[in-house]
């Protein structure tokens, strides 16, 4: 089934080791895993997990420099109950970096780290474009 609405944004991370990431992401936090294709040597090429309608895609870095290996990143994913998100996250091993918290603007929201130093924050903020 397509999807009527696809979002026109999607996240790319690379990771020293995409394996260790996906089963991170998929375990810890959530994420549900749509695709994965491997090179030759078995590395990740390209990988895309899903959460609601969104998806980031992910890959193995590079051994020779890259341009598209710039670092760490912070990404905010939508939760409708952050309260056991979080409690789920933290039994799977989560290392929270920002606890539950009531913000200002109305969210209530959490932030962790996966196993390479990106942000993943999880809360009910939902803006509209």
């Amino acid at each position: 089934m397509t999807n009527p609405s696809p979002p026109s944004i999607y996240p790319t991370l690379r990771y020293t080791d995409a394996d260790a990431a996906v089963t991170q992401l998929t375990t810890v936090f959530g994420l549900a895993e749509k695709s994965v294709s491997r090179s030759p040597a078995g590395m990740i090429e390209h990988a895309e997990l899903t959460w609601g309608n969104g998806l980031i895609m992910l890959s193995q870095r590079s051994a020779e420099p890259s341009p598209f290996d710039t670092g760490r990143s912070v990404l905010y994913l939508v939760v409708a109950d952050p309260d056991a998100h979080h409690d789920r996250a933290v039994a799977a091993g989560a290392q929270v970096i920002m606890p539950l918290t009531d913000q200002p603007y109305g969210s209530r929201e959490y932030a962790a780290t996966d196993l390479e130093g990106n942000v993943w924050c999880f809360g009910t903020y939902q803006p509209t474009v």
